[in-house]
């Protein structure tokens, strides 16, 4: 699994194995900005570091709060009591919900002058609730560009109107964003007055304010509540360090592993969140319960495994209490029976990316028939999954999510899949970590080496597919005479790479429906193959070509590039060779089948003239500019010289096995 601008996933098998979950961006930005907020020094523990936190970390910083790196996640925050030691900055948090909303607050109340902006797609995000809420406790907040979005100026000296008798009352939308919420109950013991906040509408996301409340009651400050309805903070309330805290593994990823499990067999067990966890996404075990997959937990973990049934089925579900993981629930559908439907997921719209809108056009590129609402999706699993270059938005949980698309037939193309920098930067290692790839065994080696009759036997005794990717290149020129293409249209041949259909049966290669038969090991189909294999495009559709014989159970792959550009990850890579003497007698024994009526006593005459040709190959091919023969890092060397196919088979068998 390597990664540029895309990372192609193989198909997977199965999933099994267990992971630790990183640090909870929710619990870990929260806490960060409290330890600044309250009186004394705090030593924070599992720390998440990602892109999220960074900006958190930089802001602290920029604002004058000290801030030391003691490990790999575990910092010390020196508290400035909410009184920031900068009164004048300007801070960029890119796309951190988390840090931009609840910063915001905590600025305004504190007093001083302050630019906060992001990246484009933070300036889309709305923020008016928020400011308006803020602007009733007599802040002066202005909008630098789009009233109700960001980019954002606090101005100073915060105005403190005279005491009022008995509580102060703001009012907050809950239908958006619980981020608004969560961002003013955080900055109100600034106030040192009592403000009660009452939410107007439905309250979306409860459980990240059940973290907000949790978090504040761990640095000393406890929200009086009314249901969902109102939260006030008494005056006098004030933030003080605990000491030293943890930080929760994130329980929205915790999601990817725990389907991975439910989709590929398992068991999967996550350690860092379990039964005790305060974080809502943990209830998405729970949904994956009720699609039928077997899950077990305890205090600090979590473990699930495929339905005994065998097959995961469709559920009708409101999300409101696990808003982030459900949208794992969208992709876990594709491979239950049935349509599933997701509800009361209008926050969905206003994350890092529209999520409703890209999750409905992502699922459709694989196959599934979807329907969008403004607050919830539908999903039909399709027949197959199709693979797919799945788009992600800037959005680190819609390249998490699609990683689990992988387990179809197919495998998948996940585009710009660093975006998950910004919750969880190893993510796809440790996802390869615990899913098992369709096996590939793949035998290169010279020419006459017999590494074609090896490597179709080997698939045939273990029941896997073929791919003799050389007969790819020959079939190519093949097509193209009989299209009438022209071997040096680069453009044209590699349309017809993509499009050929082509089957291997046994020793039989049919292209377009019509058996291949001798013409395609003539000496003019070998020497138009060698042409059309050096242009780039054509190398790039027989790429995708050769990915595509990727199916379970397995595949064995004959021929060059299959151990080193192809299939990299192949389990079993193997280098086929003999030597050239040996070579020449074995084809000059397969043209005597062949022609049956070459005479023995010229025999000699004839081996030394194959000898020659072998000699000569050998030499053209270990120094071809593309595709060089060589044996590739990591491949077993296989001597055949003094050995039968039947051996040489047996050999790969034990080693595969082995």
């Amino acid at each position: 699994m390597t990664s540029r601008e895309f990372l192609d996933l193989p198909p997977l098998l199965s999933a099994r194995g267990t992971v630790r979950l990183p640090g909870s961006k929710s619990i870990s930005n929260r806490i960060l900005l409290l330890s600044a907020l309250a009186q004394g020094t705090t030593e924070i523990r599992d720390v998440l570091l990602s892109d999220d936190t960074e900006r958190m970390l930089d802001a602290l910083r920029t604002l004058g709060v000290g801030v030391g790196q003691l490990e790999s996640h575990v910092f010390r925050v020196q508290g400035c009591g909410g009184n920031f030691p900068v009164k004048q900055a300007e801070l960029f948090l890119g796309n951190a919900g988390t840090a931009f909303r609840p910063l915001t607050a905590a600025l305004a109340l504190s007093g001083g002058d302050y630019k906060l902006s992001g990246v484009a797609r933070m300036h889309e995000r709305p923020i008016g609730d928020l400011v308006d809420a803020l602007r009733e406790l007599g802040t002066d907040i202005r909008y630098l560009g789009n009233d109700g979005f960001p980019p954002l100026e606090i101005r100073s000296p915060f105005p403190q109107p005279p005491p009022i008798q008995g509580e102060e009352v703001v009012s907050v939308k809950g239908n958006v964003s619980s981020q608004f919420l969560t961002a003013l109950l955080m900055a109100l013991p600034l106030l040192g007055r009592t403000v009660k906040v009452e939410v107007v509408g439905d309250l979306i996301s409860k459980p990240y304010i059940e973290i907000t409340l949790a978090m504040m009651e761990r640095f000393g400050v406890i929200v009086q509540r009314d249901g969902w309805r109102s939260f006030t903070v008494a005056a006098g309330s004030r933030y003080v360090s605990p000491g030293a805290i943890y930080v929760e593994g994130d329980a929205s990823s915790a999601s990817y592993f725990l389907a991975a499990g439910a989709i590929g067999g398992g068991p999967v067990r996550i350690e860092g969140v379990g039964s005790d966890s305060i974080q809502g996404d943990v209830r998405f075990a729970e949904a994956l319960e009720l699609m039928g997959a077997q899950i077990e937990q305890g205090e600090n973990w979590m473990e699930a495994r495929t339905p005994l049934s065998g097959r995961l089925k469709a559920i009708d579900l409101d999300c409101n209490h696990i808003p982030d993981a459900a949208m794992t629930l969208a992709v876990v559908a594709l491979f239950a029976e049935g349509t599933t439907t997701l509800r009361n997921i209008a926050s969905w719209r206003v994350k890092e990316t529209d999520r409703i809108a890209a999750m409905a056009t992502e699922l459709r590129k694989v196959g599934a028939t979807v329907e969008e609402g403004a607050d919830y999706i539908r999903i039909t699993s399709p027949a197959q999954i199709k693979h797919a270059a799945i788009d992600t938005y800037d959005d680190h949980r819609m390249a998490m999510c699609f990683s689990l698309a992988a387990f179809g037939a197919e495998g998948m193309c996940i585009n710009d899949p660093k975006c998950v920098a910004k919750t969880f930067p190893d993510y796809f290692e440790r996802f390869a970590e615990v899913v098992k790839a369709v096996p590939v065994i793949a035998i290169d080696g010279p020419s006459a080496s017999g590494k074609g009759t090896v490597a179709q036997r080997v698939a045939q005794q273990l029941g896997f597919h073929f791919l003799d990717s050389g007969a790819l290149y020959r079939l190519l020129a093949l097509a193209a005479q009989r299209h009438g293409v022209a071997l040096d249209d680069e453009a044209a041949l590699a349309g017809l790479a993509a499009r050929m259909e082509i089957r291997f049966e046994g020793a039989d290669i049919w292209l377009d429906g019509i058996k291949a038969g001798d013409e395609l090991r003539s000496e003019q189909c070998a020497a138009a193959a060698s042409r059309a294999a050096v242009l780039p495009a054509v190398r790039a559709a027989l790429l995708d070509r050769q990915h595509a014989f990727r199916r379970a159970p397995g595949l064995v792959a004959d021929g060059r590039d299959m151990a080193s550009v192809v299939f990299p990850d192949a389990v079993l890579k193997v280098f086929l060779t003999a030597s050239a003497e040996a070579r020449a007698e074995r084809r000059y024994k397969q043209l005597m089948e062949k022609e049956m009526g070459l005479p023995e006593q010229g025999m000699g005459a004839n081996i030394a003239a194959l000898l020659q040709d072998i000699r000569a190959r050998d030499e053209r091919d270990s120094q071809r500019s593309v595709a060089p023969l060589q044996q590739a890092p990591g491949a077993g060397l296989l001597d055949t010289t003094n050995l039968t196919i039947e051996q040489a088979v047996q050999k790969v068998l034990a080693s595969y096995r082995a």
